[in-house]
């Protein structure tokens, strides 16, 4: 996954042992100065608010499992224990913020129904690839890097769930309203239009009359990168769900879309994706009427 894709990047700039364990000092201390700042308006639990705990809970979670991955020196679970943080945050929020509204359910609902499907796609792909991946081919080798991976991943769930964790761990529930169903609305639409677009990109690699080919079919023809749209779409849509209950350092949610976005747009996603297709089909001619007549990431009517 393209999150993952700017963890293993980083991770693979560390350097030796001292200046990767010093990438994982700062990294945990911007999470957990993070998670402090953006529970001024949780529960508490304790003294400390449940988005803080929540925080720490997912280093937890990735360095526990760092441990055994660390000394069989595998990546097999890496992404799919993304999806796991995801849902053991969740969890935990729910748990401990008492009765939830209906804005707390929806949202906790959304995270776990998106962190389930990604879990299961992962998953799928683990063991259609025969469970090892390129990326960690240096990292997993060498136990300081392979942690700077593992402690990114934990900021990545904290920084994308930002908006999730304060909707469900507020101390002052507010009345549904527009915001509620505009960003319901919005959500369903990057939820199904990411669905799609991994869909038919699965069925089209599948197709032995495409073996090579780059795909611009269905959603791909409307976007090159329909799948990344559907991501930022849905967690702008929870944004939008959580905006009225915002206040003071709350505010730091809106850091969820904009974190999603500059992963997707800047750090890996699209730019990983335009230099791999530039190598393979930099010289087909219908490559480049394709990239030239279809957007990047927001999605227009085909053109011809």
């Amino acid at each position: 996954m393209t999150e993952d894709d700017a963890a293993t990047k980083i991770a693979k700039s560390g350097g030796g042992a001292a200046k990767s364990l010093m990438v994982v000092a700062i990294v945990t201390a911007i999470g957990f100065a993070f998670s402090w700042f953006l529970g001024s308006q949780s529960v508490e639990l304790n003294g400390y608010s449940i988005v803080f705990l929540c925080g720490v809970i997912a280093f937890a979670v990735n360095w526990l499992a760092y441990i055994p991955s660390a000394l069989a020196q595998t990546d097999k679970f890496y992404d799919t224990m993304g999806a796991v943080t995801y849902l053991s945050v969740t969890a935990f929020a729910c748990l401990m913020s008492g009765p939830l509204d209906l804005r707390a359910m929806v949202v906790a609902a959304m995270v776990a129904i998106w962190a389930l499907r990604l879990g299961s796609f992962l998953f799928m792909r683990i063991r259609r690839e025969g469970g090892t991946d390129s990326r960690f081919e240096k990292i997993k080798v060498n136990p300081a890097r392979f942690l700077v991976a593992w402690t990114l991943q934990a900021v990545w769930v904290i920084f994308t769930a930002a908006a999730a964790l304060v909707a469900i761990t507020a101390s002052e529930r507010i009345e549904i309203g527009i915001f509620f169903w505009a960003g319901a609305a919005i959500w369903v639409l990057g939820f199904a239009w990411e669905v799609i677009a991994d869909r038919q990109k699965k069925e089209f690699k599948e197709d032995p009359s495409s073996k090579g080919d780059f795909i611009n079919v269905g959603l791909w023809r409307w976007s090159r990168h329909p799948n990344y749209f559907g991501e930022i779409t849905l967690w702008t849509g929870i944004l939008v769900i959580t905006l009225p209950l915002l206040s003071g350092t709350a505010w730091l949610a809106v850091i969820s879309p904009l974190f999603v976005t500059l992963l997707l747009t800047k750090v890996s996603g699209i730019n990983l994706q335009n230099k791999q297709a530039e190598e393979r089909w930099g010289d087909d001619p219908a490559y480049q009427k394709y990239r030239k007549n279809t957007p990047a990431l927001i999605p227009m009517p085909p053109k011809g």
